[in-house]
């Protein structure tokens, strides 16, 4: 987007009037002011250079100075961008070079610095900031130094811009997560920049008005790793709280998408339906003596339908400085919680196809609308947050990106299919009882769904696609505990990630004899209908809790059948569905079998369920169907719920995607 004269020269007025210096360079004539070439530069390539007294950073009472050289590349396209007015520079904007570790780091530095060298990046920070420049962690947003004292060069000629003399002061955070907050702002070094730059946006400025503006197109060095687009959640900053309305709160969560792949993501607005939709989750880890026995989703989102792709490199990749109607590849656009949260933004789940992305040109209408505090946002029971009876519980964020254009390359480029990595999770820290307040917790974990949390506490969980090249993916997690001597606690949960044909049962088989009480089912709210929502007759989807069918081999639960309504409250994508019961006899492994809503013959996979009490007499019994081999989906003549606005190619059978560690 190009920027006047008057706001580019009232930024320059704000730069020259602030803490930075610059070298000095010959005065410009009165006349001269009103008539030249304006651009904006942005880095090609470079280095960066910290001198870094390590006895400072350590901490160490010798007063002898210890200094370590870190060496990094200026990462190529870094959206670094500086104004230069008739060859003279007039000074940054805010922006940030990526930091590219050249060689191995010393085992002098602290751990919290070492582990985070490969996604550090120098920034320039808004006007009114405390300092200038900061040295930052992309992916955490944690500051490590602040830098003052530095002054800006600039070789019209060879077009190089130099940053020298930067003194790197420990930041608040550093100082906090080495457990010494006393030694923020203790210089510990020094730091120097040489980049060279190209122009981004070149103006011809006439008596003080622009008479043209050029865009040069830049060399595309496909700074993604992934071949083909490849959207990713690179970050989720923030939570907050929007609204109320009887017994929920209406929540949003920042997001930061990241294309790492080496082709410029479609990006088109509505009612263009190139883009990605973005819905966001909420999931609670609690109970059992270590507070994570169960994993349960207690919210979800409609969707935020993207629009206007920034150019920033949040994840490091390396920006090519595409924006607009595409997220270049490596870079980087971030949606607040605000902008997340706003009602008119987000469309139903109702109307996208989570595995082709497709969703019909009015997907995101309100017509007839009338939303209270929590409409259409993540909707939460106050119960499920309230800290007085939730005491010890953990809560996890994630968000996912979903676009069409993933899976159209997929389709052009078998073996290029990335849409099972579109999901990420954050650790978020909860106060409050009926007012929320929301603090991240470590790093936003990339490419993998929140249940991967319950994972890491020893729940055990596995990867299914029933229809290779078809449909989507959905995850089996369960964890089984023993509370109390001859009492073994089953917990089961089944996450689907972008499984169109949604989850309709879940059968658990029981040994011979064995019994079973405590029986439960856990499942986020539904959104109520909604005008043009994408369900039948706009009704919205069931809250009904599943039926359960015990017999003396097996439990059962299940919801309507799609035949019965089209609106039963199947496990669709992006949610996640629990189900438990305690039993007297300790688990073995077994085979539970799942049923689908839409379409496709049911599928065993491996879980563990009680052993039998009492050994039976031996019978003839069919040998179970392999677990890592499902029954292949028979044809359906029944028509999706999803309303699809237009005709997909047939797809070509594709290997099964890699399952998530």
């Amino acid at each position: 987007m190009l920027k006047t004269t008057a706001a580019c020269f009232a930024l320059v007025s704000v730069l020259l009037l602030g803490k930075t210096f610059y070298a000095d360079q010959p005065r410009q004539k009165s006349s001269d002011t009103l008539n030249g070439t304006l651009q904006k530069m942005i880095v090609e390539n470079g280095s960066v250079t910290m001198n870094v007294d390590v006895n400072g950073l350590n901490g160490s009472n010798d007063l002898t100075s210890r200094p370590v050289t870190l060496q990094f590349g200026a990462g190529t396209n870094s959206f670094f961008p500086i104004l230069v007015f008739n060859d003279r520079l007039r000074g940054p904007e805010p922006g940030s070079i990526a930091l590219i570790p050249q060689g191995r780091p010393s085992p002098l530095l602290p751990v919290t610095l070492a582990a985070a060298l490969k996604q550090l990046a120098v920034e320039k920070l808004p006007a009114g900031a405390p300092f200038d420049l900061a040295v930052k962690d992309v992916r955490s947003g944690l500051t490590y130094f602040n830098i003052e004292g530095h002054e800006y060069n600039y070789d019209s000629s060879a077009q190089l811009l130099t940053i020298q003399g930067g003194r790197l002061l420990i930041s608040d955070d550093l100082a906090k997560a080495m457990g010494r907050p006393s030694d923020a702002g203790t210089n510990v070094g020094r730091i120097a920049i040489g980049v060279s730059t190209q122009p981004v946006e070149v103006q011809t400025i006439v008596n003080g008005e622009t008479r043209s503006a050029v865009i040069p197109s830049l060399p595309q060095p496909l700074p993604g790793t992934s071949p083909g687009p490849d959207v990713i959640v690179g970050d989720l900053p923030a939570m907050q709280q929007f609204g109320t309305a009887g017994t929920q709160v209406g929540l949003a969560i920042a997001t930061t998408s990241c294309n790492a792949g080496t082709e410029d993501l479609d990006w088109f607005a509505l009612p263009q339906t190139d883009h990605p939709v973005i819905p966001q989750n909420l999931y609670r880890m609690s109970g059992g003596a270590n507070n994570n026995e169960r994993f349960e989703q207690i919210g979800q989102s409609w969707l935020k339908h993207a629009f206007a792709a920034l150019t920033q490199d949040a994840c490091g990749f390396g920006c090519n400085g595409v924006g607009g109607s595409h997220l270049g590849s490596g870079c980087s656009d971030p949606y607040s919680a605000s902008l997340n949260g706003t009602q008119t933004g987000i469309g139903s789940r109702g109307w996208v196809n989570p595995f082709t992305g497709a969703y019909p040109s009015s997907a995101n209408n309100h017509n007839g609308h009338s939303h209270d505090g929590v409409a259409h946002r993540v909707r939460v029971e106050i119960d499920d947050l309230n800290q007085n009876l939730n005491q010890g519980a953990t809560y996890f964020g994630e968000a996912q990106y979903v676009t069409p254009h993933e899976y159209a390359w997929c389709h052009d480029h078998p073996g290029q299919c990335n849409m099972f990595n579109n999901v990420s999770y954050r650790q978020f820290m909860v106060s409050g009882t009926t007012n929320f307040n929301f603090s991240a917790v470590g790093n936003t974990i990339w490419r993998r769904p929140a249940i991967s949390a319950w994972a890491g506490t020893g729940a055990s969980l596995s990867q299914f696609q029933p229809d290779p090249g078809n449909d989507g993916i959905w995850f089996m997690g369960y964890k089984v505990t023993n509370p109390s001597p001859g009492v073994w606690h089953y917990e089961y949960a089944l996450y689907n990630e972008n499984l169109d044909r949604a989850i309709q049962s879940f059968s658990v088989p029981l040994g011979f004899g064995a019994n079973i009480s405590n029986i439960g089912f856990h499942a986020p709210p539904q959104e109520p209908g909604w005008s043009n929502d994408g369900t039948e007759n706009n009704q919205g989807y069931s809250n009904a809790p599943w039926d359960v069918t015990q017999t003396a081999d097996s439990i059962t639960w299940n919801t309507a059948t799609f035949a019965q309504n089209q609106n039963a409250n199947a496990i669709r994508w992006g949610t996640l569905y629990n189900f438990r019961f305690d039993s007297d006899q300790p688990p073995q492994i077994s085979n539970a079998n799942v049923g689908f809503f839409k379409t496709g013959s049911p599928m065993t996979v491996a879980i563990k369920a009680p052993s039998g009490g009492v050994t039976p007499t031996p019978t003839a019994t069919a040998t179970p169907t392999p677990t890592a081999t499902p029954t292949p989906p028979e044809p359906s003549a029944t028509p999706r719920p999803t309303p699809t606005p237009r005709s997909s190619p047939p797809v070509r059978p594709r290997p099964t995607p890699p399952p998530h560690p």
